[in-house]
Order: C-alpha cells, then structure tokens, then sequence
C-alpha cells in the first residue's frame, strides 16, 4: 500500500461513502462483496468508466472513490485529474494490477491519496479506506 499527500476531506460520513470504478463488473461486485462485511462502509455505486466516475462522484458526493487505472472512455488517472480540477473532495484510491513505479507517480501526480495493487486487496483495502478517510476527516 503506498500513500501519496491526502486531500482533505471537510466531511466524513459514517459510514465511510464509497464509489466503486472499474470497467469488469465482477471484479466491482468483488469488491463490494469484501467492503460489505464492513459496518463502517458503505458503496453508493458503481462506474464503469472514468467519465461516469467524474459524473457520479460529482452528483453522490462519496467519501472515497475506489479508481481502476485502466478503464476506457477515460482512464482513472485523468478520472482523478478531472474530480481535483473540479473541486470534488473525495479522496481517490488508485486500484490496479501494476505495481509499476511510473503508474504510482501519475496516480500521485494526478491527485490520489493512495494506490492499492490488485493482489492485495483482500488484505489491505478496508485499512487503506479507513486510513485515507480518517486523515483527510
């Protein structure tokens, strides 16, 4: 799990809010599937696009949007870029399966608080949400 600076979020809901952006659909009900086993969690949708990433995390407001790096229409990064640009304060939590340094310093660049690779996720991503929402909060 790597941490890059966090931006800061106002308002902390409980549970923590969380939208979910990834273009396999399995995998995004995985995920799910391993947050709600989380009293302090809870998803309020699902984008299969960065495009409609921007577009419900403008509209729902999550605490936290789980990001896949490689979606279509656009990516996670510019997904990112686009929510800092606009002012959401949602903290931004990279997901992928590299665990290449170039895609670690874009995510960085771009504006996420944290990047998670995808064989680890069982293992650490409650605790990075928890730990990303209770820094920004």
């Amino acid at each position: 799990m790597r941490y890059s600076g966090v931006t800061a979020v106002p308002r902390l809901s409980m549970p923590i809010r969380i939208l979910i952006a990834d273009d396999h659909r399995l995998f995004a009900e995985a995920l799910e599937a391993i947050l709600a086993g989380d009293k302090r969690i809870e998803v309020v949708a699902h984008a299969g696009d960065g495009e409609e990433a921007v577009k419900l995390a403008g509209e729902l407001k999550p605490d936290v949007v789980l990001m896949d790096i490689g979606m279509p229409v656009m990516d996670g990064i510019e997904a990112t870029a686009e929510l800092r640009s606009s002012g959401n304060d949602a903290c931004v939590l990279m997901l992928t399966g590299s665990n290449s340094r170039e895609d670690v310093d874009r995510a960085r660049k771009a504006g996420a608080a944290g990047y998670v690779t995808k064989d680890r996720i069982a293992a650490e991503l409650i605790d990075a949400i928890v730990e990303i929402a209770g820094r920004a909060s």
